[in-house]
């Protein structure tokens, strides 16, 4: 039998909405639920349950968050290795790495992504839309887009002290 690593995941309730739909019976509610998980430590993935009631929907989009759970590089496990701007429908999302003791500087649904990823040191814009889904959505596909120096190296067929030294000189001008 094999010992399964019993993993710590942090989960972070980020928009519950009431959703009502009119039949010729009458008015039916339904909850939509956006939920953040991350274990602190590179993880995070986000979920969106629907369901009658809200620990129903909480429970699916958990669920979903925890199936699409995956790792995004971090520079000294802290801060985002280099400045990010990307799109998700009209949320446009710009993501910048930070010095040491900065602290999260973002707002709303960025900022509980960045928790449940394990991010100390981020300053975060959200311009556009003030759509919960689709700020979350922005968020991950700007850490998607993130290379480590490591991946950076391989595909230019350099050294990946090549890499950190040119980061450090045009960070220091």
């Amino acid at each position: 039998m094999k010992n399964k690593k019993i993993e710590e995941l942090e989960e972070r309730l980020v928009n519950v909405a009431r959703v009502t739909t009119v039949r010729k019976g009458g008015r039916i509610f339904k909850f939509s639920v956006l939920v953040i998980v991350g274990d602190g430590k590179g993880r995070v993935g986000y979920g969106l349950g629907k369901a009658k009631e809200v620990s129903q929907a909480r429970q699916k989009a958990v669920q979903e968050a925890k199936r699409n759970i995956k790792r995004y590089p971090l520079r000294e496990s802290r801060t985002p290795h280099h400045d990010v701007v990307a799109h998700y429908r009209s949320a446009k999302v710009v993501v910048r790495h930070a010095p040491a003791g900065t602290g999260i500087i973002a707002g709303g649904a960025m900022r509980s992504v960045f928790e449940a990823l394990g991010v100390k040191d981020v300053v975060a814009k959200s311009i556009g839309s003030a759509s919960k889904h689709n700020v979350v959505k922005a968020t991950i596909k700007a850490l998607e887009s993130m290379k480590s120096p490591k991946i950076i190296a391989i595909n230019r067929s350099k050294k990946i002290g090549d890499i950190i030294v040119r980061r450090n000189i045009v960070n220091k001008k």
